[in-house]
């Protein structure tokens, strides 16, 4: 019975995302010594079904901007914490209308370490988003900064502000999501998991919302199977001790 309440609290703080693998890893990490397939069989008894999507066809493109190349080339495996980041924007229904949500990921772990919104997908909304990132992460330099060939992040002021921070740009390739998959991945975890289906009721509460998601539940609790299904903030914070230690 223990158990079975577990398991039903953690798919219910996960809105109905978690399946078997994720609910294991969150029990585990409480010290609780389950298998998969235990966690499975509470779920089917219950009927707990993960809400998690299908695979994606994603589209094959060749062209470059021939100013800004891309310069990552899906080399997303990354040995250390601000090399390279990721940016991208993405849609969300608040208050009876389109609102943009634009983030920021470290690619070492997955981390999500900026983000903003507003009612405008213009530039000033990934400046604040790579703002927040930069300060949050100490102003590191010589970051690769990738991002897909939106008009936002090839603006003069976004460019701008990479040259002040001392960070190189890279850009996919024409409409190719293969391209800036881990930011694909983000926001599809995002609405799949989280985003109430017919939207917010207000702005005010869609930031507060999706603030807690990307900053506590995404970076410190949801198991990411990149990380052998440690969160991103615990598996960046683990491999910093590891490697104080050698």
């Amino acid at each position: 019975m223990v158990l079975r309440s577990q398991v039903n609290a953690l798919f219910t703080q996960s809105r109905g995302s978690a399946g078997s693998r994720s609910i294991m890893a969150m029990m585990q990490d409480d010290g609780i010594d389950i298998g998969r397939f235990k966690v499975r069989r509470l779920m089917q008894e219950q009927g707990l079904i993960s809400k998690q999507p299908g695979s994606h066809a994603y589209k094959q493109a060749t062209v470059e901007r021939l100013d800004i190349p891309n310069r990552l080339n899906r080399e997303f495996a990354v040995s250390a914490p601000n090399q390279v980041w990721c940016g991208d924007i993405t849609y969300i229904w608040a208050q009876g209308r389109w609102h943009y949500l634009a983030a920021v990921l470290d690619l070492h772990t997955r981390r999500v370490v900026g983000w903003a919104f507003s009612n405008k997908p213009d530039a000033a909304l990934v400046i604040k988003a790579l703002e927040m990132a930069y300060e949050q992460r100490g102003r590191p330099q010589g970051v690769l900064f990738h991002s897909d060939q939106g008009g936002q992040y090839a603006s003069r002021l976004f460019r701008q502000r990479l040259w002040r921070y001392r960070m190189q740009q890279s850009m996919s390739r024409r409409g190719n999501c293969w391209d800036n998959a881990p930011m694909e991945r983000l926001f599809r975890s995002l609405k799949t998991e989280w985003v109430p289906a017919l939207g917010y009721a207000s702005a005010l509460e869609a930031q507060r919302d999706i603030s807690h998601y990307l900053m506590h539940r995404y970076n410190w609790l949801r198991p990411h199977q990149f990380n052998e299904g440690l969160p991103p903030a615990v598996a960046e914070k683990k491999l910093n001790f590891l490697s104080g230690l050698s």
